[in-house]
């Protein structure tokens, strides 16, 4: 059936009708959507933050935030999902912590929902990787809603100011290295022993005693002392002994007479060789034992003798020597076996002639080194550089020292000490990477390549390194706590670094809140560098001592120029930045 035109008009207008309100009803609820979203945009200011702490700090190389967001009651819209993002701005960048989302109460999603009548909250923790640009930087907070199919990014809203880097401040260059010691001693102590044996119930030196070649061996070495430029005689020790057989009574005549002979006998081979002070009373050192039971014991203990658990078994049970004499004696073949064997080595006087042999002077030995180092042993070498403050002057002293010893890892080890006093690091190094080859595990050794770990930035290896160099001494200690200060470990570097006066000791006080002792450490540091004077800076700034602040930090900047760029931008002298006295000193 064909329709009227009439018919066909009306239908038209049907259609256009129906096209033009679903038009306006999607307008409208564009338009609502678009609402939404602005309002909130326009409403952004009345979301409270509260940063924590109010100043960006930076601990252990990165910036920590903890940010507590309070979104005001009917902000949020029902259909909204917003998606924040704390951002550190600053000049030539900008670093942006982890996003955080929240949603409204109608939308389909499974992030933090924030009621649209009540509000809510919401708190906010994480942290980026600290760079110096961040010193002078702003924490914003950047947002992107989304309704539906429309998206809105708010205005960038400032947050909180950053970031302190007192933290950063660290000096990886006070790290030490540790020398191999020297075992160089200027007065090593000799002594030569001969024994002289006496028949029993004896007290004449025989020929034949006379006649051995550990007597002969003593009189050489008296003659040698004494002829000697650097050999000292200290005196002669004198012991005489009487074995445990026979009456105490005459063991003791007898034990006092072989201390005379043996006496005598030295008394004249030393006055023979023309040793000065021999005649002296106190040049002798005499003692005798009448009865020899712990000689003894010895002998009988390192003897093969029949029986001998018996006898060892009857000095532990009696203290009387007239009852161990007896309780010996009756066990009649072994006693035999006693007589013959043992008893004979107990009845001798023991000499002792002790010589002092005295090493170069210290000036002796500066020259030697300087002019024919190969002169000098070893131990003399390492000493002698330890005479000499100038690192280069070590140096060429250690060189030498292992070119003599070429398997002497401390020889090696030292020049790698010396080339770092330098400066030298990639030098030392080598030096330090040659002294492992020869002997791996030294804890010097260990101690100086995490030094270099250290200087190079590798914090994970220097610890390695640091933990295998224990025992490495006082040096191992002040690296430890250097590393801890770049842990953010500031009561373990305190620790570490214990009574050291030095500029990281006191930034570690700083970092742990105890100002006073900071303060106290730098006073006590006898060193004028500019760092030690901004470290006292920061103790004023923080504890309100404003003058103790401007003076230390006129001292710092007079020493050292680079402090005057770096307090321009510390927040650490943040309120001060206006003031016309600190202007002063900085410009």
């Amino acid at each position: 059936m064909k329709l009227s035109y009439k018919t066909n008009n009306w239908v038209n207008i049907m259609k256009k009708t129906r096209i033009n309100l679903f038009a306006s009803l999607a307008l409208a609820a564009l338009m609502v959507s678009c609402a939404g979203l602005d309002k909130m945009k326009k409403d952004a200011p009345g979301v409270k933050y509260t940063v924590t702490p109010e100043v960006l700090e930076t601990h252990a190389g990165k910036v920590d935030v903890e940010i507590k967001v309070q979104i005001p009651e009917k902000y949020f819209d029902k259909k909204v999902s917003l998606e924040a993002t704390p951002v550190l701005v600053y000049e030539g960048g900008e670093t942006a912590f982890p996003a955080y989302k929240l949603q409204g109460e109608s939308f389909e999603g499974n992030d933090k929902v924030i009621s649209y009548t009540n509000g809510g909250s919401f708190t906010y923790n994480n942290s980026v990787e600290y760079n110096e640009n961040m010193r002078v930087s702003d924490l914003v907070v950047r947002i992107k809603a989304t309704k539906g199919s429309n998206t809105s990014e708010f205005d960038d809203f400032k947050i909180a100011d950053g970031v302190i880097a007192t933290s950063s401040l660290v000096a990886d260059q006070g790290a030490q290295a540790a020398i191999g010691a020297d075992g160089f001693e200027r007065i090593i102590p000799e002594e030569k022993l001969a024994d002289i044996y006496f028949l029993i119930q004896q007290a004449n030196v025989r020929g034949t005693e006379l006649r051995k070649e550990e007597i002969a061996v003593l009189k050489d070495f008296i003659k040698e002392a004494q002829a000697a430029e650097n050999k000292e005689f200290k005196g002669v020790q004198i012991s005489a002994y009487a074995s445990p057989d026979g009456p105490t009574d005459l063991n003791t005549k007898i034990a006092s007479k072989r201390e005379k002979a043996a006496k005598d006998y030295l008394a004249r081979e030393l006055k023979k060789a023309k040793v000065e002070g021999a005649q002296d009373a106190d040049f002798f050192t005499l003692k005798n034992t009448p009865e020899d039971w712990e000689g003894f014991k010895t002998l009988m203990e390192n003897s093969d003798v029949q029986d001998k658990e018996l006898i060892l078994r009857v000095l532990s049970m009696y203290s009387d020597p007239e009852v161990r004499e007896r309780e010996i004696k009756n066990m009649s073949e072994t006693f035999k076996v006693i007589a013959d064997d043992i008893l004979p080595k107990l009845r001798r006087s023991k000499m002792a002639v002790n010589v002092d042999v005295i090493g170069k002077s210290d000036e002796e030995l500066t020259s030697i080194s300087k002019s024919s180092p190969s002169d000098l042993n070893i131990e003399e070498l390492l000493y002698a550089a330890t005479l000499t403050k100038d690192a280069a002057e070590q140096e060429a002293i250690y060189t030498a020292a292992a070119a003599k010893y070429p398997k002497c890892w401390r020889a090696q080890n030292n020049v790698g000490v010396a080339l770092y006093a330098q400066g030298k690091v990639a030098e030392a190094k080598t030096a330090f990477e040659k002294a492992n080859t020869i002997k791996a595990g030294v804890a010097e050794v260990n101690n100086n390549l995490g030094v270099v770990a250290l200087r190079d930035g590798d914090l994970a290896k220097a610890e390695e390194f640091f933990g295998a160099a224990a025992g490495a001494g006082a040096e191992l200690d002040n690296n430890l706590g250097i590393v801890s200060i770049h842990k953010g470990e500031y009561d373990n570097a305190i620790r570490y670094f214990g009574n050291s006066t030095n500029c990281n000791a006191a930034l570690a006080k700083i970092l742990a809140g105890k100002y006073d002792a900071a303060l106290s450490t730098i006073n006590a540091n006898t060193m004028e560098v500019g760092f030690k004077y901004y470290l006292k800076a920061i103790v004023g700034a923080r504890t309100g001592q404003n003058d103790l602040m401007f003076d230390a930090l006129r001292k710092a900047t007079e020493l050292d120029g680079k402090f005057k760029g770096l307090a321009v931008k510390d927040l650490e002298f943040a309120k001060f930045f206006e003031d016309a006295t600190f202007k002063s000193i900085v410009q």
